[in-house]
């Protein structure tokens, strides 16, 4: 135990004097934390939704880059040579060098925390259950680094099978790219990697229920963590001499392979491939016409027999609401028929700009490519059709519509530029210029108000958003579409 703990205390002296590992474990991370706060600044609370993906890149880094790339150097120098003759259990060496990598990775996700606390990010929900989480996830992808370090030669080899695993995660494994982004062939592949069951275990912590919502996914990650563990030590090489070729015990891959091909299975026999809504917000309706069907009016005019509301609800305690957008200080109006010019000149047209990444409208000389013209037109012949858009209470129909534009804009639909302008035109041809600009008013001026549509797809706009992220896209999209109405300028952040 004595050399086990000398050991530990080595890798890590070690570890904080080689650059290219605090690159790798500390820097990476970091910037691509950065890169996530510059995308989605706009939202209330910066990075609160996107933290199961950044922990997992701070995981992957550490494991499938940091710590085989270290294995495999001091391989290289004859180091673990040197450690198999020391008086030192072998089990010592090996376990000493996993939990050092453990501590790394858990510092790395540390700092990114920090980060994203100093740029406003609030408590996770469960951060007990975060550490617990975090160190599963950990846990799976260093079972993932051993496999590497065994069949890379060299460091250089080393890259490349990390890149040919790291990239394939970021872009279809639901970790760069959300998952209701890709199209229905990626979702599935993505059941394969472990990727996305470590964005959404890790996200269930920070802004979800916790564990109870994750156990298949812990599972899978517990399952994909033993069997890289196993074929790495049934695999492991001392001297540098020994090259892959040559190594027996090679059907170890097969068995971790199969484990990958397993997991995917349970989830696709078991319907866990259909994307999650965010689990900080409530479930969203499955059918459109189903929500057409029970919305309830949000702003009765006087000849309903529904009392209007007088205010917007009041904030919940929960630290998932403080996603909602913020209620104006001044007195909510009564009607949207109320709504006076003084009104509408006091919203705070301080919005995100039409290029903006958050709710982007196109320019004038803007032109779709073929496959999003084609989207467009159709979208242009179902929405007069569209239910949602033809309830009477004429606020709730807006909403409805303004939604249309919300989604898009938080999926990154590639016609997400372009659909607002399809929905304005369709509000237009709805209702005169100035009972829509109070309508829309009345909205900008109650953002808490009325119901959010956050499945489009009977649009062709596939993927189910947030509905408090749809919300404060809809919140942005009636300021703007107020200005244009009224002459104004909107769009200064």
């Amino acid at each position: 135990m004595n050399g086990f703990a000398q050991h530990l205390a080595m890798s890590l002296r070690l570890h904080f004097r080689n650059r290219m590992a605090l690159l790798y474990g500390y820097l990476f991370p970091v910037i691509y934390l950065g890169a996530f706060w510059v995308l989605y600044r706009y939202e209330k609370v910066p990075l609160l939704h996107h933290m199961g993906e950044l922990l997992t890149v701070s995981v992957l880094g550490g494991a499938c880059f940091g710590l085989p790339t270290t294995m495999v150097s001091e391989r290289e120098r004859g180091v673990w040579r040197r450690y198999r003759l020391a008086p030192v259990g072998s089990w010592a060496v090996v376990l000493s060098t996993i939990v050092a990598r453990y501590v790394i990775v858990l510092t790395a996700g540390a700092l990114q925390l920090a980060i994203a606390f100093a740029v406003g990010m609030t408590a996770p929900e469960h951060p007990w259950t975060l550490a617990v989480v975090f160190s599963v996830v950990t846990f799976a992808f260093i079972g993932l680094g051993l496999v590497i370090a065994m069949l890379a030669d060299s460091v250089p080899a080393v890259q490349a099978l990390g890149q040919c695993i790291f990239l394939p995660m970021l872009i279809i494994g639901g970790v760069a790219v959300p998952l209701a982004s890709l199209p229905t062939w990626a979702q599935h592949v993505s059941a394969f990697f472990p990727g996305r069951y470590a964005v959404e275990a890790l996200q269930a912590c920070v802004s979800g229920s916790g564990w109870r919502e994750t156990r298949f996914d812990l599972l899978a990650l517990l399952l994909i963590g033993a069997a890289g563990c196993v074929t790495g030590a049934k695999l492991f090489r001392w001297e540098s001499g020994q090259r892959f070729r040559a190594t027996r015990g090679k059907l170890w891959l097969v068995a971790t392979v199969g484990v990958w091909l397993l997991v995917g299975w349970m989830a696709e026999t078991r319907g866990r491939i259909a994307v999650k809504p965010d689990p900080a917000v409530a479930p969203i309706e499955t059918s459109t016409k189903s929500v057409a069907q029970s919305r309830s009016p949000v702003n009765p005019g006087p000849s309903s027999s529904s009392p209007a509301p007088t205010t917007a609800p009041p904030p919940s305690s929960s630290s998932s609401s403080s996603l909602a957008v913020a209620t104006p200080a001044k007195p909510p109006l009564q009607t949207w028929e109320a709504i006076t010019e003084s009104d509408i000149s006091a919203i705070d047209y301080n919005v995100p700009p039409d290029s903006s990444v958050v709710t982007p409208i196109a320019a004038d000389d803007d032109v779709p490519d073929n496959d999003t013209d084609r989207l467009l037109a159709d979208l242009e012949d179902l929405l007069p059709k569209w239910p949602p858009g033809q309830v009477s209470d004429p606020v709730q129909r807006v909403l409805n519509l303004v939604c249309v534009a919300g989604v898009p804009d938080l999926l990154q639909n590639p016609a997400e530029r372009f659909v607002p302008i399809i929905v304005l035109r369709q509000l237009q041809a709805t209702y005169p210029k100035e009972k829509l600009v109070r309508i829309l008013a009345w909205i900008a001026l109650h953002p808490e108000a009325g119901d959010i549509i956050a499945d489009v797809s009977d649009l062709g706009l596939q993927g189910v958003g947030s509905k408090d992220l749809v919300r404060e896209r809809v919140h942005y999209y009636t300021i703007k579409f107020v200005a244009r109405l009224t002459g104004r300028t909107a769009g200064q952040r």
